[in-house]
């Protein structure tokens, strides 16, 4: 596994003192000062922010439509538009929750938090080789992870953010949850964790372009997949853990799931491998629809270079 060169992470506030940082300063005040708000209060904003965006951030809209178009063929145009405005509606609350998980303590929000399946993560974790808690990009993803440390000890992996006191002020926060927030390339660091009996909540669901990856169907779509998973698997000997975290939509609250691991898994085939960890990720998925990050180009690399882009418009 080769390492990719990364920059040095400066999670120390000294370091933005600039006049420069200043307008960062300001937007990170912000999110704080929202997150002392009431909850029921942040889910209408961000319920009225996701409105804005789907009306006004037209690139992303298309964006959600093409992924709902191919995810979801079953559904009538009528049931698909509705869905592709849930989504923006539930990812405009995910950004207000963004400062309740980094500024506020996630101890008072267990009167409102359920966990399922707990017992599942206990006993993989008993065989002492390591848990990869396999996660999605779910529109809960920040303040479900930091909810989840209230019921175990987690590592994670992250993507670090371009700009630097963003990710300084997410890098603190996560890691006053976690026990350490990996670089999402720091594969040894992972498997240390793991060799050490750790917890690493892991995301493979996005497309990271052509290197080492297959093409497994995700919703019945061939998507660009990578085989990272199994060679993880089987270098530590960990179990995969599927896991996920929902907003409640009958009342103010989250649940968090925990299903049992996978099994014969790594299979020695990357394709069966990858398959079943997408075919995975998609059941959570259909759990709550609504709330996964559908923004994203899921199926921009395609199986043959020439193929057209299933995002360019007018094709549809």
């Amino acid at each position: 596994m080769s390492v990719a060169k990364k920059k040095q992470r400066d999670t120390r506030y000294s370091s933005y003192l600039h006049p420069r940082w200043w307008p960062t300063w300001l937007l990170i005040f912000l999110i704080w000062a929202v997150a002392q708000l009431p909850l029921r209060f942040q889910w209408w904003l961000g319920e009225r922010i996701g409105d804005l965006t789907w009306r006004f951030i037209k690139g992303r809209r298309h964006i959600t439509e093409v992924n709902l178009r191919l995810c979801f063929p079953e559904l009538s145009e009528k049931e698909k538009q509705a869905l592709v405005k849930q989504s923006f509606r539930a990812n405009g609350i995910g950004v207000m929750e963004l400062g309740v998980a980094w500024f506020r303590n996630p101890e008072s929000f267990l009167p409102i938090t359920k966990v399922h399946g707990l017992h599942h993560l206990d006993n993989a974790l008993a065989k002492g080789k390591g848990v990869l808690l396999l996660g999605g990009h779910y529109s809960t993803l920040d303040l479900g992870g930091s909810l989840v440390t209230e019921f175990i000890q987690a590592d994670v992996m992250q993507r670090d953010h371009n700009n630097p006191l963003i990710n300084a002020v997410m890098t603190r926060a996560r890691e006053r949850r976690y026990g350490q927030a990996l670089d999402a390339r720091d594969l040894r660091g992972l498997l240390r964790q793991l060799k050490k009996n750790r917890i690493v909540w892991y995301a493979t669901d996005q497309d990271y372009g052509r290197k080492d990856i297959v093409f497994a169907p995700f919703f019945g779509v061939p998507a660009g997949s990578i085989t990272a998973t199994s060679r993880i698997a089987k270098s530590s000997g960990c179990a995969i853990v599927p896991f996920s975290h929902f907003r409640r939509t009958d009342s103010l609250g989250y649940d968090i799931y925990f299903q049992p691991p996978l099994q014969n898994f790594p299979s020695g085939d990357d394709l069966a491998d990858a398959t079943l960890v997408n075919q995975t990720i998609e059941n959570e998925i259909r759990k709550q629809p609504d709330q996964y990050l559908w923004m994203h180009r899921r199926f921009k690399t395609r199986p043959s270079k020439q193929d057209p882009s299933l995002y360019r418009k007018g094709d549809h």
